[in-house]
């Protein structure tokens, strides 16, 4: 009998996903396993088990190389994402099927139901399992993994922020696609003589809009890591404004980023892991800089544009070299990894690194505190990714 692989997507999506999933597929067929997607990430093994009233098939799909063959074209994920925490559910989130097995409440009125994703990953047949995520998606990982099924972690997100790789899927496709955005907002920016300031998803990583400065040459970038002064802000801005031949200015700001003594703008109720909505900050600092200078602002969140679409080469390549190293660990049953790139070399970690710590910007190596941009004194010897 065939042994049987399963792969899910959880969280948001990136452009890299569907070719991870087609690499695996093709490659553990070629191996002789059969290959099953699990849809919508962990709410998956909520809904597929054996006493699910759901049609197997809404949640569960046999991946070939026929339904597989052009995936790799577009962006997203063909099976689908959710934000899912199995580890800690609202008691409402709970499948009514499962509320007879559901055990009680904890202290902080959520209920863990990771003994039924086990039961289902039992119940399907399923061998390994192998889990493309970021942070939140493969804390479940490596909580299954403490449980003794043998899962592999493919890590994603345009953040960058998984801990424990230095290169996730989407983050240069997000880079490219945002300097490419900001070249072409420079045009109605410099033909109002304004002052550009460009909001970037990035969570509590300044990664995003450290890089993307970097590469599109802007004048001042805010990151989460370092809180800023509006004053200062300004004060730096009307001068690169007035410095520029064409009578404007452009900044970047993290989503995450807070002005010195004030907490990140967060809003909405909190999602599975705990998280609420980051985003409104450069909006609030464009106001102040408004009614500061008496200027002219254009105000741009790039947000899910940033990772829509179809992967550029490098994620292309990443997502490849990743989705082929999980089918060699798959096959040669070492399980319990993370695959990773660490000082520009593809490796791997164990599984139970992700959550050890946070990824976040090398501020004292990379970052210019006085001045709010980018700093490189040197990069001869750096790798690649500048980790």
């Amino acid at each position: 009998m065939a042994r049987r692989i399963g792969v899910l997507t959880g969280g948001g999506d990136v452009p890299g996903l569907n070719v991870v999933i087609r690499t695996l597929t093709w490659r553990m067929e070629d191996e002789g396993w059969e290959v099953v997607g699990l849809r919508r990430g962990w709410a998956a093994l909520l809904n597929a088990g054996t006493k699910s009233p759901f049609p197997r098939e809404d949640w569960v799909v046999r991946l070939t190389r026929q339904n597989t063959r052009t995936i790799d074209r577009t962006g997203g994920t063909w099976l689908h994402s959710s934000r899912t925490n199995p580890m800690a559910m609202r008691p409402a989130e709970i499948p009514d099927h499962l509320r007879d097995e559901a055990p009680a409440p904890g202290e902080d009125g959520t209920v863990d139901m990771t003994g039924r994703a086990i039961r289902t990953i039992e119940e399907l047949g399923i061998d390994v399992l192998v889990a493309i995520g970021g942070d939140d998606t493969l804390s479940f990982a490596r909580r299954l993994h403490q449980e003794g099924v043998p899962v592999i972690g493919v890590p994603k997100t345009m953040d960058n922020d998984v801990y424990g790789t230095d290169y996730c899927i989407g983050f240069s496709t997000a880079v490219s696609r945002s300097v490419n955005m900001i070249t072409d907002l420079r045009s109605p920016a410099g033909s109002h003589e304004r002052f550009l300031i460009v909001e970037l998803f990035g969570r509590n990583s300044g990664e995003t809009s450290l890089v993307i400065a970097l590469l599109a040459f802007v004048d001042r970038a805010l990151i989460s890591e370092v809180p800023f002064r509006p004053e200062k802000v300004v004060e730096l801005l009307v001068r690169d404004k007035r410095d520029n031949p064409s009578n404007y200015a452009v900044l970047t700001i993290s989503e995450g980023a807070s002005i010195e003594g004030e907490k990140p703008l967060e809003w909405g109720e909190p999602d599975a892991y705990g998280h609420r909505k980051l985003g409104g900050i450069g909006l609030h600092l464009g106001d102040y800089i408004k009614n500061t200078t008496r200027e002219g602002i254009m105000y741009q969140n790039l947000a899910y544009l940033m990772r829509a679409g179809a992967p550029d080469s490098l994620d292309r390549m990443v997502a490849i070299n990743f989705g082929r190293i999980a089918a060699e660990l798959a096959r040669t049953g070492e399980t319990g990894k993370l695959v990773a790139v660490l000082g520009g070399r593809y490796a791997t970690q164990p599984i139970t690194i992700v959550g050890e710590g946070k990824r976040q910007v090398n501020v004292e190596r990379y970052y210019d505190v006085e001045r709010y941009r980018p700093k490189l004194d040197a990069t001869l010897g750096l790798p690649m990714f500048l980790e």
